[in-house]
Formats: C-alpha cells, structure tokens, sequence
C-alpha cells in the first residue's frame, strides 16, 4: 500500500522503516532536515510540504501521523483535513486524549473522510520491528488497512478496539498502569541499593527477570541501564510526566473508579521535580531504556 508517515521522531521513524521492509511504499514528512535525510538513506521518499506529500498520492490516501499528542497534531490535523478525500484514511498513533480523537474523527467524518485512533506501545524498538497497537475508529475502515497493522506489529500484537476514541483509550489506561509498575520498580530498587547489603543491581534484575512473578521487558530493561550504569550516576531523579496518567485518573473519577495506585505513581512523578531520590533515577532510566525519552542528566 502507499502510507505516508507524518512525523519522523523516533517513534515515527522507524514505524516507516517497519512499513518498508513489509514492502509499502513510504513517504514521509517532517521539520526536522536531519530526520528526513535518516529516511532518504533507506529510500523513503520525503516532501519538506505537507501539501506536496499528500498531493502525491496516486490512490487513496493513506496517512500515519506519529507527532506529539496536543497542539501539534491538531494544527497538522487541521492542515490536512481540506487536502484529503472521501474514503482517505488518516491513522492516528500519538498518545492523543481518547476525547480529542472522539472529536476529530466526528469532524473528519463529515467530508467521508475516515480517521483511526492508534494507541502505540513497544517503545522505539517497538516501532522498528514489533509494535502493540490498539485501533479505534469504523470497524470497516480498520479492516481495509489491518493487514498493514499485522504487518508492523508482533505476533497477536494487535486489537481493534472499537468505536472511535477507544484506541486511545486503552493507551491512556495502558500508560497508567505503566507509570504504576514503573514506581513500584523504582521505589524496590531503591530499598535494595539502600540497604547494608552489597546487591549488583543489575545481577538482581537479572535474576528476578528469570522465572519470578515479576519478569518483564520493564527488568530486562533495568537489567541494562544498570549494567551501564550500576549506581545511575549521571540520571538527576527528575521524571517528567507525559499526560496519560493524568487522564486515567481523570477518568478513573469520572467513572468512581479508585485507582490509587496510579495516581500516587502521578503524584510521585510530580514530586520528583522537587526532590532527588533514587526511586526516580530508575523510573527516569526505565524510560529512557524503551522509549528514548529524553532523561535529565546531572551537571
């Protein structure tokens, strides 16, 4: 199929490097010089203009944004919306509120245009090879595109979710129990590295990793950033919050739904711009491990 891919960050990189070698025809577009050249280099053909990237098109249209959820992707939304056709697809796969998508699909909908809210998870290497993807929008829609979505994804990687907004909607929740395993990783490592013993955290992540209740890809990923780094030196245990939390609990109460959980692993979040512990530094270094999220280093 011809697919473009409107924002080529890391993410978006290399879902069109995934697109490719499943055989698509990719384009892509983005602001950034050096990102479009990383794209040239594996053949991908890039446009500088949005409008020059969807007037190539022969067919229908067929596009995947993979830009920061908010202001950003609503402009992009907005410049498109006039260039598009009845029957284009857009996809939609930044972390975007499930009620913006709600919105933007109804709008969309208007000119037959059809819009796919695409929860992504798997972080970078996700992206490149193996994602997990979770599809909301018209059932119709979602089956006209899916065998590029069982392309670019693992092994039962992918679900339609349902109706518009729903896709989004398990990413949010999805993140929300992330921040929570994220916090509560930190905050044993932190007992561990504390205590009168002398554990090699990395050995102890590794082991835990092997046959426990707690193995994941989120110790695997402990397992080598303290390998790298046994102490976490140069990590300041700052940990920024995206904003998917935040709408869980949101959400959570608007429901009446307790989740304590995930939003102490919030509020933690937030306290950590006030204060330095080591529970933060590995969170911050879990981070950093599955999605390149941009850590804060020590001076």
């Amino acid at each position: 199929m011809e697919v473009a891919v409107v924002g080529l960050g890391k993410m978006g990189l290399n879902l069109a490097f995934n697109l490719k070698d499943n055989g698509h025809q990719v384009k892509g577009n983005d602001l950034s010089v050096e990102a479009m050249d990383q794209a040239r280099k594996k053949d991908i053909e890039v446009f500088q203009e949005l409008s020059d990237l969807l007037s190539s098109f022969q067919k229908r249209k067929i596009v995947w944004l993979m830009l920061p959820a908010g202001e950003i992707t609503e402009n992009v939304l907005q410049q498109m919306l006039p260039q598009l056709n009845a029957d284009d697809i857009v996809i939609e796969g930044g972390n975007s509120n499930y009620k913006d998508s709600i919105r933007r699909a109804a709008k969309f909908a208007e000119n037959g245009i059809h819009y796919l809210d695409c929860g992504t998870s798997g972080g970078v290497s996700g992206a490149r090879n193996n994602a997990c993807l979770m599809v909301g929008g018209k059932k119709e829609a979602f089956q006209s595109v899916e065998a590029i979505f069982k392309e670019v994804a693992i092994e039962n990687g992918y679900i339609y979710a349902g109706t518009s907004g729903s896709g989004h909607f398990l990413k949010m929740v999805h993140n929300g129990i992330e921040y929570g395993m994220m916090q509560a990783m930190g905050e044993g490592f932190q007992i561990v590295a504390e205590s009168d013993f002398q554990f090699d955290l990395a050995e102890v992540a590794k082991v835990w990793n092997h046959g426990s209740v707690i193995r994941s890809w989120l110790m695997e990923i402990a397992q080598e950033q303290f390998e790298q780094s046994p102490k976490l030196v140069e990590y300041k245990g700052e940990v920024a919050a995206s904003g998917e939390a935040k709408w869980t609990v949101e959400t959570a109460l608007e429901m009446g739904i307790a989740v304590p959980t995930i939003a102490l692993s919030l509020f933690a979040r937030n306290i950590s711009q006030e204060e330095e512990n080591f529970s933060a530094k590995v969170v911050s270094a879990l981070r950093n491990g599955f999605g390149g999220h941009e850590m804060v280093m020590k001076e």
